[in-house]
């Protein structure tokens, strides 16, 4: 703030359409948020830089949780901010990771069709938040899951429920018997294959965000205000993630510390 810096932090769940949309029902509701249940998983990224800690900051946790998270914080941040003038901010973390693809039976297998080259990361991992209000968030992510990216939110409130399908979703199905039918036509990331039935996304940045945020960010230069994404969720985000680590490394809950 002293030196005029805006920070933006490029969270493109907080701008997906379906979670846009889940802030309306949460505004028009009233309810209370009581659980949040949320996962990014896909079959394990192709980034040389992803295999090691020292390159990554972390494995399935930090590169594919940070979505979700966000997410999960922001709605609370919301919430809060809609019926009390401040944001609901998470308390305490119990965290688990594992490296599924060490389990001596996947190792003897003759194909992979997970990415299994990992050094030092998790390729899995979960995690319970527990926000200042009470209410929980569950939050899966790993690179162990085949059929393509897995980007999904589930909110339960008061007196509603409401599922964003980021990915997959079933705006188009497309079926082919043999996988050379659809030739190079875009089907959806990290999928297997085009043979059998498939969700197509007909716009997969628009579903996932990625215009929506750049807007805001240039709107928000241009106007000099603050984004709905921005230093304090990104902030949060990280404090959750690497609580996440710490109580795995511990077995047991850890502490969020309590923003100024």
């Amino acid at each position: 703030e002293k030196n005029r810096i805006l920070f933006c932090y490029a969270e493109d769940w907080v701008y997906a359409p379906p979670v846009t949309k889940i802030k309306r029902i949460i505004k028009v509701s009233g309810g209370t948020i009581l659980d949040i249940r949320a996962e990014e998983s896909h079959s394990g990224s192709h980034a040389e830089y992803s295999r090691k800690w020292k390159t990554s900051g972390g494995g399935a946790l930090l590169r594919l949780g940070c979505h979700p998270i966000s997410a999960a914080l922001h709605l609370k941040y919301y919430e809060g901010q809609i019926r009390d003038g401040k944001p609901v901010r998470p308390r305490s973390v119990v965290g688990e990771v594992g490296q599924h693809t060490r389990i001596p039976s996947f190792q003897k297998e003759p194909r992979k069709w997970i990415v299994s080259s990992w050094e030092d990361v998790e390729d899995w991992s979960a995690l319970i938040i527990t926000f200042d209000d009470g209410s929980k968030a569950t939050v899966f992510a790993s690179d162990g899951v085949l059929g393509g990216t897995r980007n999904n939110l589930q909110v339960y409130l008061s007196n509603a429920v409401a599922f964003a399908n980021i990915n997959p979703n079933n705006a188009v199905e497309v079926y082919a018997p043999d996988a050379g039918i659809l030739g190079d036509e875009y089907i959806a990331e990290k999928l297997e294959t085009k043979a059998g039935w498939n969700s197509a996304s007909p716009d997969e940045d628009w579903m996932r965000g990625y215009p929506q945020e750049l807007e805001e960010f240039i709107d928000c230069v241009l106007k000099g205000k603050e984004p709905i994404s921005g230093l304090d969720l990104a902030e949060d985000t990280l404090k959750v993630i690497y609580a996440g680590y710490l109580s795995a490394e511990k077995g047991q809950r850890v502490q969020i510390p309590v923003m100024p």
